[in-house]
Formats: C-alpha cells, structure tokens, sequence
C-alpha cells in the first residue's frame, strides 16, 4: 500500500474505492465472528462444557487494547493538524501497544495450557478451543492492523501522511478502532457467557 500513490479521490459513487474494500472487510469479519459467538452458545447449551476461570491477562489486555484506540486517534489528529512528530510518536505507541497485546495473549493461552486447557485433540473440551479460536482469529487480525500501522509509520516517515494526504491513516484509524471495538464484544461476551 505504501509502494504506489494513494489518491484521496473518490468513485463515481463518492465513495473511494479503498474505503468501500475498507467496509466490506470489516462487515465480513463481523459476519465471522457473530458466526463463531453464535456456534458457541448453541454448543455451550448442548452440555460437556468444561467451566474454567478466564485468563486475567484479558482483562489487562482489554485495557491495552483501549490505549491503542486513544494513542491511534490521537495520531490521526496530529495527522489532520500537521504535527507530524506527534504523529509519529503516537503511530510508534499504538504499535508498542499492540505488540503487548500480542503478548497478552500468548500468556493467557500459557495460562490456559497450564490449567490442562488445551486447543483440540485427546484432552480437549469445546470450551477451551472456542476460547483459543475466537482469541487466535483476533489475534490473527490484530497483527494484520499492526502491519497497516507499521505502513502508515513508514509512509509517515516518507511525510506522505498529513492533513493533505489522510487517506492511509484515516483507513487505518478506522480498522484499528474496528478490532478495538471486537476486542470489547468478545470480552463482554465471554465474561458474560464463560
């Protein structure tokens, strides 16, 4: 994304053409994860369901998570207000912050390996693989938002991102609030249905 030019133009429709694709990726992540949330409350309702306590790292990371939306807003702000040293510092945070979510996440799944909470196979419960798959797949696109990020430093660095040229980070803005607000629904969801 960072390699070829990047117009703020808009199609025919008004909409440009990145932020409809923009759209269309975050609806069928959404239509995935309701998917996956659904199938575990009928699954859960079916009986053989191990009750564990959660990893408390999710909570911590609830709270990272919350960090980086600020930090990320924060640099699209300094984006659209030209203070581009801001920018860059608050793209680095937001990276910093995700990375330790990542983190967070391998030790609660330590955690649950620890507790004989394991992913499939011999041993398992549906329980703890749902808890692996609905974390892992956010995980999975967690680290797809750190990779836009890390585009948006790089362009950033170039002075390719400014109140003249906000299209890469408000795209980018947009996601990682996207996955901050599942990070949200799937922690409310599990506290409430663990």
């Amino acid at each position: 994304m960072a390699n070829f030019p990047i117009e703020e133009q808009s199609s025919r429709s008004g909409v440009h053409p990145l932020k409809f694709s923009l759209w269309l990726i975050i609806i069928s992540i959404i239509m995935m994860f309701a998917a996956f949330t659904s199938a575990y409350i009928v699954r859960r309702e079916e009986g053989n369901w191990l009750e564990f306590d959660l990893p408390n790292i999710l909570l911590i990371n609830t709270v990272i998570i919350a960090f980086s939306s600020v930090s990320m807003q924060l640099a699209y702000n300094s984006a659209k207000q030209n203070s581009l040293g801001r920018l860059k510092l608050m793209l680095m945070v937001t990276l910093g912050l995700g990375i330790a979510f990542l983190i967070g996440q391998w030790y609660g799944w330590a955690d649950l390996v620890q507790n004989n909470i394991y992913f499939g196979g011999t041993g398992s419960n549906p329980s703890g693989s749902f808890l692996y798959v609905l974390t892992g797949v956010h995980g999975f696109h967690l680290i797809t938002g750190l990779v836009f990020v890390l585009m948006v430093l790089l362009s950033s660095l170039k002075y390719k991102v400014h109140s003249k040229n906000m299209l890469r980070i408000q795209l980018c803005t947009v996601y990682w609030h996207f996955l901050g607000g599942l990070w949200l629904y799937l922690y409310i969801f599990l506290r409430i249905n663990h």
